[in-house]
């Protein structure tokens, strides 16, 4: 079995103690960081479809995502040297009048898993912040905004209704949490739905591509 197809299968399993050293080891046997990180990336990936059917749950996704995180962090210096290009910037936080961060944490780190560089700016974030943080990033490729409140639904509508008058384009804008459905998404003028994590990982590069 090949460095790089043993850290897949340790990341899919959630063997955060054992990842890094494998990733050394991957790095010493000449194996490049960005295939490395595509190999970590893929396995994230069997784990958020695993997640979205149902077949493991929030504990399960977590480890793995750790698992990933800490091979990243052995990764980042040969990253940063080969250039490697990540899929793009994704700004994303729980709307004004919602304190629920568990799902959006979750989306967090499934998104960076798929290759993101994310801001989170956190809970109740106020429209005027995320419109302020679009303008100092403006590379930005994905707003994901949350709402896991059906009183929160209203704040949702005004924040896309909000960013898109505006008048700042170039991303795309993705929402989701618990009383959200496709449909009401659509209502409201956002450019992608997903339903959990996983699919939120999924989504979010369908969007960009």
């Amino acid at each position: 079995m090949s460095k790089i197809t043993e850290v897949k299968e340790k990341v899919a399993a959630g063997k955060a103690k054992q990842v890094p050293a494998l990733v050394q080891e991957a790095l010493n046997e000449g194996c490049s960081a960005p295939d490395i990180l595509q190999a970590m990336v893929e396995a994230m990936d069997v784990v958020g479809n695993k997640f979205s059917n149902g077949e493991i749950f929030v504990p399960e996704m977590l480890v793995s995502a750790r698992a990933m995180s800490k091979g990243v962090e052995v990764l980042k210096p040969s990253l940063a040297s080969s250039g490697a290009v990540s899929n793009g910037l994704c700004i994303i936080g729980t709307v004004a009048g919602d304190l629920h961060d568990i799902g959006k944490n979750l989306v967090t780190i499934m998104i960076e898993s798929a290759g993101f560089d994310v801001i989170d700016l956190g809970v109740d974030v106020p429209i005027a912040k995320f419109i302020e943080a679009i303008k100092e990033h403006p590379e930005v490729k994905v707003l994901a905004l949350s709402a896991l409140l059906t009183t929160t639904m209203p704040s949702l509508r005004e924040t896309v209704n909000e960013v898109r008058e505006s008048g700042l384009t170039g991303f795309k804008i993705l929402v989701g949490g618990a009383p959200i459905t496709e449909a009401f998404a659509d209502e409201i003028g956002a450019d992608g739905y997903a339903p959990d994590a996983g699919s939120a990982a999924v989504k979010a590069k369908d969007l960009i591509a």
